[in-house]
């Protein structure tokens, strides 16, 4: 008789997501009255702007609260689509953009309806954690490609087209990048794009930090503004979570050639039926600008933040970091003490209570991501602890 407890499919052997456990802990630490410093979420700190909540109590008030097409009200993908091809060079039309339940459903519901068994999928590494499991519910292989901090976290071309073999069906690639802080130059997007042409395959590019960005010298490009051939093999995927400070509001979109949205939107028919409507409608007054100057005013706080919290962490023995160009993380390497990241991150919470994320499950066991999504009094005091923790470290 099988053992139905032993038995797992695709999508049943997955790890529980690393960062929403130590979250969890650090809560419940808190919850006990602890004196817990979190750096740990992924999450703006700051209200969603109140036009877009007005939005959608509005909605709510007007009864709009029925089923949408699954791929999301045409009046917000035509919203989608002139964002795609204004703001972002893209252009597409409302038939290739699919509104999602968040831009992770995006990035997943493209790699679904894209990739199966036999099928190669490059992820450079330090990857954001969810993607090589992804990728397994599909039954395609993960490979991954390691980057290094003297390029700035950004893959090396050689490196790619070294990766690249005939079962090699899509790449992901994430700009600005969670966990890294990166942002890909032109160059090293430019080199990218001929190798996905050259060997035509496809670049699933997660943008959903793109308005997130600190230095005029490293703008956000989307790689499929660059040609034609590239924008042809492109999924650009984008979200109101990070930007707008929307996080629980589970509002993706993307962009894709016709024949692959249309698979997209089949597979969402059978999985998700549609994101909630009301959301729908402050996500409608979003991409019009009506919370632009809410924006400017949190990415204005991030640039502060991540000033801040570079210099006083990368003045801490034994803690190596670049100054992150985007998102809002820092990545530390902390191979100086001996320790992989779990190790590391569980002591540091133990002793010092502050919480950071172990990014063994980036690719990277040898790094730990701090949050700056955050006070800076928190930031100050996570950088306090940090310290004394590392001091004990080096005794």
């Amino acid at each position: 008789m099988q053992d139905l407890q032993k038995i797992t499919g695709y999508m049943g052997g997955l790890t529980p997501s690393a960062t929403l456990a130590i979250t969890a802990k650090a809560k419940a630490l808190k919850a006990e009255g602890l004196d817990v410093c979190s750096m740990a979420a992924g999450e703006p700190d700051f209200d969603t702007p109140k036009a877009v909540k007005d939005a959608c109590i509005q909605a709510l008030n007007e009864s709009k609260v029925y089923y949408t097409p699954a791929s999301g009200l045409p009046e917000l993908r035509k919203l989608v689509a002139k964002k795609f091809t204004e703001e972002n060079n893209i252009p597409c039309t409302f038939e290739q953009c699919v509104v999602a339940p968040g831009a992770k459903f995006s990035v997943f519901s493209a790699i679904a309806a894209l990739c199966g068994p036999g099928d190669e999928v490059i992820i450079p590494a330090p990857f954001w954690l969810s993607y090589p499991e992804m990728v397994n519910t599909t039954g395609a292989k993960p490979v991954i490609v390691n980057t290094k901090a003297e390029n700035n976290f950004e893959l090396v071309p050689e490196e790619l087209e070294a990766a690249v073999t005939e079962k090699t069906k899509l790449m992901i690639l994430t700009t600005p990048s969670n966990p890294t802080g990166a942002v890909y130059s032109r160059a090293k997007l430019e080199a990218i794009a001929n190798i996905a042409v050259k060997h035509n395959f496809m670049i699933l590019a997660d943008e959903i930090y793109e308005k997130l960005v600190y230095d005029a010298d490293k703008p956000h490009i989307s790689i499929a503004s660059l040609s034609e051939e590239i924008r042809n093999l492109t999924i650009t995927v984008n979200g109101c979570s990070k930007a707008y400070s929307m996080t629980g509001w589970r509002i993706g979109f993307l962009t894709a050639p016709l024949w692959l949205a249309k698979r997209i939107i089949a597979f969402q028919s059978h999985t998700t039926s549609n994101v909630t409507t009301f959301a729908q409608y402050g996500a409608i007054a979003a991409l019009e600008g009506k919370a632009d100057a809410d924006i400017e005013n949190m990415r204005q706080a991030f640039a502060k933040r991540r000033d801040l919290i570079y210099s006083l962490v990368s003045k801490i023995d034994g803690i190596k970091c670049l100054r992150p160009q985007g998102a809002f993380y820092l990545l530390c390497d902390i191979s100086a003490f001996g320790m992989g990241s779990d190790e590391f991150c569980t002591r540091l919470l133990e002793e010092e209570k502050l919480a950071a994320i172990p990014c063994s499950s980036f690719g990277a066991d040898n790094m730990i991501r701090f949050s700056y999504a955050c006070s800076e009094e928190n930031i100050r005091k996570a950088a306090e602890r940090l310290q004394s923790f590392v001091a004990k470290l080096n005794k």
